[in-house]
């Protein structure tokens, strides 16, 4: 069997977008998935990402990771199947689509030669849980946030993966960012479960890095410009009276590199 796939990458995040609104993929063969992202025998990606029909909204978001197991939301990843999305109807700019974590509204802002910039609406996010000097919260995925004076020097794989199988986290797994304040903006490196390793960027660690900086103090912006190793992102937010965060926006570039067929 030939499979078509689009292959995008959202600030250096990059993943296998797949056009499923006839319902052909496999979605159970995490075998496959995991060699379609295989960098040395497959296709190569962070992720894989179906796009499909459903009633009442635009379309259907399925995300899997790496590992070929369907994960939770990716900001990056939500981004990316809008640039997809667009590319199948070039004259719209907005969309609604479903996924894992419930709906979402996204918006191609512009249409900069081979640099379109993404806005995605995220979910509501609950109070940030303070662990020791650390933080914890869900923005569509797990995030653990921690600090640090030298992001470029931080072991992000292995102190990341301790905590990842640390003995809170070892069961769902959890994101972990490691965030150094810059000036008036953040660098953050995150290691994603899923992958099991360092991504380029991570939309929603980068969201819940913004989010962490603002409940702590240390920023007190409600737009924050977030730089990782695959380019810059922006977090918009609204704090609500609960101590939680509304109206939270990711923003950034999503872009396809190439397309091609694949025998499965």
């Amino acid at each position: 069997m030939i499979l078509h796939f689009e292959k995008f990458q959202a600030t250096g995040n990059d993943f296998i977008v797949i056009d499923d609104r006839k319902r052909s993929f496999d979605e159970a063969n995490s075998n496959l998935i995991k060699r379609l992202c295989d960098r040395r025998f497959g296709i190569g990606a962070d992720g894989l990402i179906l796009l499909r029909n459903m009633p009442e909204v635009d379309f259907q978001m399925v995300y899997f990771n790496a590992d070929g197991y369907e994960g939770s939301m990716c900001g990056n990843g939500g981004r990316a199947i809008t640039a997809f999305a667009h590319s199948l109807e070039p004259m719209r700019t907005r969309f609604r689509f479903n996924a894992y974590d419930g709906l979402h509204e996204s918006s191609v802002l512009s249409s900069v030669e081979h640099e379109p910039e993404i806005s995605l609406l995220m979910q509501n996010v609950q109070i940030t849980e303070f662990i020791g000097a650390d933080f914890f919260l869900d923005t569509g995925s797990p995030h653990y946030v921690v600090f640090v004076d030298d992001v470029a020097g931080t072991d992000v794989v292995g102190i990341g993966r301790s905590i990842r199988n640390s003995e809170r986290f070892i069961r769902e797994g959890v994101n972990v960012n490691f965030v150094e304040i810059q000036n008036n903006s953040l660098f953050v490196r995150t290691y994603e479960r899923g992958v099991e390793d360092e991504t380029l960027s991570c939309g929603t660690g980068v969201t819940a890095s913004a989010l962490a900086a603002f409940a702590s103090g240390k920023l007190l912006f409600r737009t924050i410009l977030v730089k990782t190793k695959g380019g810059d992102l922006h977090v918009s937010f609204e704090p609500d009276e609960m101590g939680g965060f509304k109206q939270v926006c990711l923003t950034g570039n999503a872009l396809k590199v190439f397309e091609g067929d694949a025998e499965v």
